[in-house]
């Protein structure tokens, strides 16, 4: 009876310790843990979404009025660094305007949105400038983010820190049991993360004069171990 109101009490800890002083059924004991490893990086690209829209009286006319904006768009940030194969478009939309009373179609609203990654960043605010003067009034920014395209050395980073927690934890469960710690019995991987969005506006883009801070992107990896004990 003491055994099982000792293992009831010790079920309660988020790090658990199987076993609780007597055997399983293989007669091996473990303890079971998280573990989570951060690693900071500067980005490497950054991503943008723009917008062209345009009203007119007619469909052709919004649409028209909308593609060439957004071609423009896209020539001038081409131009200004970008690669072409790096801007695509995201959206199309097309939508009538009412009038005061919600019923009476006054017009339609036309919009051609791309999307941009620009992976020499010292470009990054001429290629948005550019793209703004280009498309002139009717240019929207809804997005724009820094985040890493290749964190292949970050996540490794943050898996090997994320286990050395998970073994620092599990040690300390066992000497606080009296038991050693012996082998890994299975490892399973929680999950990672660390893009974050920077800028957003919804409102029309300024003229011009965009101030871009890339900062540090974190890179989290989370690991669950379970190892003997003996």
């Amino acid at each position: 009876m003491r055994l099982v109101g000792v293992c009831a009490a010790a079920a309660g800890v988020a790090l658990v310790l199987t076993g609780c002083g007597s055997s399983d059924s293989d007669g091996d004991r473990t303890v079971t843990v998280s573990g989570t490893g951060k690693v900071q990086g500067a980005p490497d690209v950054l991503n943008a979404d723009l917008s062209a829209e345009a009203t007119a009286n007619d469909v052709s006319t919004a649409v028209s009025t909308a593609n060439d904006k957004a071609k423009a768009i896209t020539d001038a940030m081409v131009a200004a660094g970008a690669k072409k194969e790096d801007v695509r478009t995201s959206d199309v939309s097309l939508q009538p305007s009412y009038g005061p009373d919600g019923q009476n179609i006054t017009g339609y609203r036309a919009t051609n949105s791309v999307h941009v990654a620009v992976r020499d960043l010292p470009k990054a605010s001429a290629v948005l400038d550019a793209a703004v003067k280009a498309g002139g009034n009717e240019t929207r920014i809804s997005s724009v983010s820094f985040g890493l395209e290749d964190n292949t050395k970050l996540l490794s980073d943050a898996r090997a820190r994320a286990f050395d927690d998970a073994k620092a934890r599990a040690q300390q469960y066992a000497d606080l049991a009296g038991l050693k710690l012996k082998t890994v019995r299975t490892i399973s991987e929680g999950g990672s993360g660390g893009n974050t969005p920077m800028y957003r506006d919804a409102a029309p883009a300024p003229a011009s004069g965009f101030s871009l801070e890339p900062g540090q992107q974190t890179v989290t990896f989370d690991v669950n171990v379970v190892w003997d004990l003996g």
